[in-house]
């Protein structure tokens, strides 16, 4: 179905996977476009469905964008080139479905943010994160001058976006952009159990957090407070809720049924 990436489901969890290992699963339209279009064809509509692991074939996550295609582009190529990866970005960032980035190894440039745009991320030892596109005359462009600094504040994204520094897992982990750092033969496995737990939660309270979360990081804490009401106030209206709280007084593992 797809030439440039792979999707399967395997126990209630998806598992996307950028598989261009000879290019480094470098991100060009074509690969752009199979990614929405598994979005959203293939996970959005799965209510089965509630969290995705995003991962690389090979020895990379995703080494950035593909140079190559991008060198000749003009200006309207390159604005159109630009909007195709913040569709992507913003789709997975705003999906109410929790994805997981299982970042293998290199993550530069719209490796890093695809990465940023997942709502976790687990990074194995041999991973490496940088925004390096200043030195190819350009600004990262998926949303990473956005993103980077909500993840990592202010001053530290301008130096890793305005150097093009790389750094690796253990700096990641250090400064806030990735939540775990794991040998590399146990990435995956990791990645699977964190996806697994979420899964085990109420469906509508997972996918309220994740709405709450991100309104509520874009506004004042007093907006986002009114956010967070008003999901909650949609997990009172689920059958989940009742389930939740009955099988707590039960003392039993509760059955929930994502209504």
């Amino acid at each position: 179905m797809y030439e440039n990436i792979t999707y399967e489901v395997k126990e209630g969890i998806g598992y996307l996977t950028i598989n261009r290992p000879k290019a480094l699963n470098a991100l060009n339209t074509e690969v752009l476009i199979e990614i929405q279009k598994c979005l959203d064809e293939d996970i959005a509509p799965d209510d089965s469905v509630t969290t995705v692991i995003v991962t690389g074939a090979g020895r990379a996550f995703v080494a950035g964008a593909d140079i190559v295609e991008m060198k000749n582009a003009n200006t309207i190529e390159g604005h159109e080139y630009t909007a195709r990866g913040h569709n992507v970005m913003n789709t997975i960032d705003h999906m109410p479905k929790i994805f997981i980035a299982a970042v293998n190894g290199f993550a530069l440039g719209g490796g890093c943010e695809l990465a940023m745009a997942c709502d976790i991320r687990i990074a194995s030892e041999k991973a490496v994160f940088g925004q390096p596109e200043v030195g190819l005359g350009i600004i990262p462009g998926f949303g990473g001058t956005q993103r980077l600094p909500r993840l990592i504040g202010k001053g530290m994204a301008k130096y890793i976006i305005l150097s093009a520094t790389n750094i690796r897992a253990d700096e990641a982990y250090r400064i806030g952009l990735v939540e775990k750092v794991v040998p590399a033969e146990e990435l995956m496995d990791t990645a699977v159990k964190l996806a697994k737990k979420i899964s085990a939660q109420a469906p509508i309270a997972v996918r309220q957090g994740k709405i709450a979360i991100n309104a509520g990081m874009d506004t004042d804490l007093y907006t986002g407070t009114r956010f967070e009401r008003e999901a909650m106030t949609q997990c009172f209206a689920s059958e989940d809720k009742t389930e939740g709280m009955t099988a707590f007084v039960e003392k039993r593992d509760p059955d929930f049924k994502n209504k």
